[in-house]
């Protein structure tokens, strides 16, 4: 069992991490919105100023999920976000977090690796492993649509990867906000060159000629929203896990109490009817307020 865990959490070509954005959310930290902003910026005009510049959605699309993302464990924005001393992380370690001293049968994958860095980007505590969904697994949903594939078939096969692959099988957890950010980022490829996928605003690129320039700028204030963070928009968990997951998030209540602004959603019931399509599971009894305040 230990060994067929590993197996798919290796080749999956996703974080083998889970997050953690139940502990340490009062922490005051600054907002790395700028520099993950700048980081898929510079991506993209670099690959539009390379001498033999991709001149097809695909082949460009192709070359950003390469050139931030990849095919291995953690995308390269991913890795770089976490090790960069200028984005600055929570105070959370590998060990110490909200599943601490959990059995491995119960967390799986997290009790040997551990959990990711979360960062503040858009005001919101996100995880990690969250800029390799955005990236990679978008960049499989736009090319199965530039394919034909029907919709509701790509999205089924996100649901998938998160039922069996990626989440619940191997972690014990299906991440509603791993769905959120998967759809954003096709969201993303999509707007790269098309009008109004980001209300109001255009395409990211459009063409000049035979070559694409970019026309504005990229930005995740466009796609990042309370539901990529796992407290407030939470993950199922198998019962196993889900039973000391509560009683870890009532330990935390104290905190809760103190400052009930930073454990809830003010747009919970918006995001929930934006983004329920996508298969999420209804996990809402596991926020701070429904635990808390019972």
């Amino acid at each position: 069992m230990i060994f067929f865990v590993l197996l798919l959490a290796f080749s999956s070509g996703a974080s083998a991490y889970e997050s953690d954005q139940y502990t340490n959310r009062t922490q005051d930290i600054s907002d790395s919105l700028d520099l993950l902003d700048g980081a898929v910026n510079k991506a993209i005009q670099d690959i539009l100023a390379r001498r033999k510049a991709p001149r097809t959605k695909l082949k460009i699309a192709r070359a950003i999920y390469f050139e931030i993302g990849g095919l291995y464990w953690a995308d390269k924005i991913e890795r770089w976000a976490a090790k960069s001393p200028e984005v600055e992380k929570y105070d959370q370690t590998r060990r110490d977090s909200v599943y601490k001293g959990m059995p491995f049968w119960a967390t799986r994958v997290n009790f040997i690796f551990g959990v990711g860095r979360s960062f503040r980007v858009n005001s919101v505590m996100v995880g990690s492993d969250k800029f390799g969904h955005f990236v990679s697994q978008g960049y499989k949903y736009y090319r199965r649509e530039l394919r034909g594939e029907p919709r509701e078939k790509l999205l089924g096969k996100g649901w998938f990867a998160e039922r069996w692959i990626y989440g619940e099988l191997t972690t014990g957890v299906f991440s509603n906000a791993d769905l959120v950010a998967n759809y954003e980022g096709w969201r993303f490829y999509q707007s790269l060159f098309e009008d109004n996928v980001v209300e109001g605003k255009l395409a990211i690129l459009v063409l000049d000629g035979d070559k694409y320039v970019q026309q504005r700028p990229f930005s995740f204030a466009d796609h990042i929203n309370d539901y990529w963070d796992e407290a407030l928009n939470p993950s199922y968990t198998v019962p196993s896990l889900n039973k000391r997951l509560r009683k870890a998030i009532k330990a935390l209540c104290p905190e809760y109490y103190e400052r009930p602004e930073l454990y809830t959603s003010p747009d919970d019931a918006q995001f929930w009817a934006r983004y329920e399509h996508l298969g999420l599971k209804d996990s809402r009894q596991n926020q701070f307020d429904a635990i808390c305040d019972q």
